[in-house]
């Protein structure tokens, strides 16, 4: 795997040498945004103990939230691929969008229109002020990987950064199935 620049719609993958920080520990981001300015993405990895319906009691949905970042985690974002269906998003890469008309999401939602494989749910993003997430990349914190997932809303969350490790290849292989907590090896 080639190192890529960053730009959104890649992937950043944690690299094994930060498996002391809680919030990125073994995490996969897509990279939603990226200029000169900032960096946002969303944890793609990390679901939470909770449902839409847990988070907005008023939309009775069963789909599964996730940690999107540490930032602004009492906001709710949600990434999709039907823009046919909700306007005004942001298109992210070819079959990912961001955002859109949250009260057209609503009620296709309340009609049982959208499948859990077509969208994904957030709590907060991971953000990076001007050249910070440079400097992680630099400092090795992370690799930019392209994102080759037909569906990024149907892969398998206990083995996506797994897989990556083993797709990069070299001494990643090795971290690719090193047990969560290292002090118990």
């Amino acid at each position: 795997m080639s190192e890529l620049e960053l730009h959104k719609g890649n992937l950043l993958i944690a690299d094994p040498s930060i498996l002391n920080d809680d919030s990125f520990n073994r995490s996969i981001i897509l990279l939603t945004e990226h200029n000169h300015q900032s960096s946002v993405g969303f944890i793609l990895n990390r679901p939470l103990k909770y449902t839409l319906n847990d988070v907005i009691p008023d939309i009775n949905c069963s789909f599964t939230v996730y940690q999107g970042g540490p930032v602004e985690q009492d906001n709710l974002y949600f990434l999709h691929r039907i823009p046919h269906l909700i306007s005004d998003c942001i298109q992210i890469s070819e079959n990912v969008f961001w955002g859109g008309d949250f009260n057209i999401l609503k009620n296709l939602l309340i009609n049982n229109a959208i499948k859990s494989t077509e969208i994904r749910f957030f709590l907060g993003y991971s953000g990076w002020s001007a050249d910070q997430l440079n400097d992680e990349i630099q400092n090795q914190s992370w690799f930019v990987s392209k994102n080759d997932f037909e569906n990024i809303f149907s892969v398998d969350n206990e083995s996506l950064w797994k897989n990556k490790l083993i797709q990069k290849g070299g001494e990643y292989k090795i971290w690719a199935n090193a047990p969560r907590d290292i002090h118990l090896n």
